[in-house]
C-alpha cells in the first residue's frame, strides 16, 4: 500500500511570545516492510528547519523562531510504501525462550525490558495483571512467547474502554486502569509494562493508522496513533495495537519507537513569552493515487487565510529587524 499523509500541527499563544524551539518527531521510518518515499517540513513563520537522528534511528527535525508570533503553524508531508509483514507461524520452537536469553545476554534490550516514565510496575498493574490470570518471569517461560503475547493484547483490548480524551498524554497508567478507560497511549504503555514484567523486550511505537472503509476500529481518525512491538526470538520485532486487538499490519505506519510516548512525541518545544497556548492537530491518511485534500479542508477554518496572516507577520518582523 502506498499512502500520501499529512500531519497538520497549529499553536495558538494567547499573547504575542517572542521565540519558540521545537523538534519534531514525524518522518515515518524506513526499514522493513515500510519505505519513506518523500517526506517535507513546512513551518509558519518560516524558519530553516535541521534534522538529525537519534539513537535509536528516528528522525528528528528541529526549528527555532526567534521573532515575535502569536501562531506556529507545521505541516509534516510524506508518501510511505507499505508491505504486508512476513506471516508469523503459529506456534514458535521449544527452545524459543533460550534464544531469546542467548540475545538479551549482548544488553542491547535492556532499556525495553525495564520500567520506564509511563510504563511504571504499581501496584494498581499488579493487581491488573493478577486478574487477568498474567505469568510474570519465569512463570511466563512454561508458555509460547508469542501465544502469550496474543493473549496479553486481547486481555488489554478486552479490559480497557477506548474513550477519546479520557486521559492526557502525560496519564500515568494507573488512571486508564482506575477508570478502565484510556486511549492508544495508555493501550501501549499498560501493555509494555505487562510484557516487560514476563521479561520479553517490548517498545513504543508512534505512527498512523489508515481506516479502511467499513473496518471497525477503536481509534479516532484524523490523529496519530501508537501501538507497541515485542521482540519475539525466531521473527524479531513483532507489533501488536491493543486499541484494537490487532497485529500491526499494512495499515500502519510507523514514525518513531522508544520506551514509551516520553521518547517520541510528534512534537516537543518551548516558548519564551507570558501566554497560554492552544493546540489544534488534523492528521490525514489516504491511498496515494486519492491525495488527501489542501489543509483548508483538514479544519473547519480557513487554514489558507491562517497561513497567509502568519506569513505577512513574519515578514512585517524581519522589515523592522532589518530597518533596526
Amino acid at each position: 500500500m502506498f499512502y500520501s499523509i499529512r500531519h497538520l500541527t497549529r499553536f495558538r499563544y494567547s499573547s504575542p511570545v517572542s521565540e519558540s524551539t521545537m523538534e519534531l518527531r514525524m518522518q515515518p521510518r524506513s526499514e522493513g516492510s515500510q519505505r519513506c518515499l518523500t517526506f517535507q517540513v513546512t513551518v509558519t513563520p518560516r524558519t530553516r528547519v535541521h534534522t538529525y537522528r537519534d539513537y535509536l534511528g528516528n528522525a528528528v527535525h528541529h526549528f527555532d523562531v526567534p521573532s515575535a508570533h502569536r501562531h506556529l503553524m507545521i505541516v509534516a508531508e510524506a508518501t510511505v510504501d507499505v508491505a504486508p509483514p512476513p506471516s508469523v507461524p503459529l506456534g514458535l520452537g521449544n527452545d524459543a525462550w533460550g534464544q531469546l536469553d542467548v540475545q538479551l545476554a549482548g544488553g542491547d534490550f535492556w532499556e525495553m525490558l525495564t520500567p520506564s516514565q509511563f510504563s511504571q510496575w504499581t501496584d494498581a498493574m499488579d493487581m491488573f495483571a493478577t486478574e487477568l490470570s498474567l505469568p510474570a518471569a519465569p512463570e511466563a517461560r512454561l508458555r509460547d512467547p508469542f501465544a502469550l503475547l496474543m493473549q496479553v493484547n486481547s486481555a488489554v483490548y478486552q479490559a480497557i474502554s477506548y474513550v477519546p480524551k479520557s486521559t492526557r498524554v502525560d496519564s500515568p497508567v494507573d488512571d486508564a486502569l482506575r477508570n478502565r478507560q484510556g486511549v492508544c497511549q495508555d493501550y501501549s504503555h499498560i501493555m509494555l509494562a505487562l510484557v516487560r514484567r514476563m521479561g520479553i523486550p517490548c517498545r513504543y511505537v508512534s505512527g498512523y493508522l489508515f481506516h479502511k472503509s467499513g473496518e471497525q476500529v477503536r481509534s479516532t481518525e484524523g490523529a496519530t496513533h501508537a501501538w507497541v512491538e515485542a521482540y519475539v526470538p525466531e521473527i524479531g520485532w513483532v507489533g501488536f495495537d491493543p486499541t484494537n486487538n490487532i497485529l500491526a499490519g499494512e495499515t500502519h505506519v510507523r514514525t518513531a519507537v522508544g520506551r514509551d510516548y516520553a521518547d517520541v512525541p510528534p512534537t516537543r518545544g518551548v516558548f519564551k513569552g507570558q501566554a497560554s497556548s492552544e493546540l489544534t492537530v488534523a492528521v490525514r491518511v489516504a491511498p496515494s493515487d486519492r491525495p488527501p485534500p489542501p489543509e483548508t479542508e483538514m479544519e473547519s477554518e480557513d487554514w489558507s487565510e491562517v497561513l497567509h496572516e502568519d506569513r505577512a507577520q513574519a515578514d512585517r518582523e524581519a522589515a523592522e529587524q532589518q530597518q533596526q
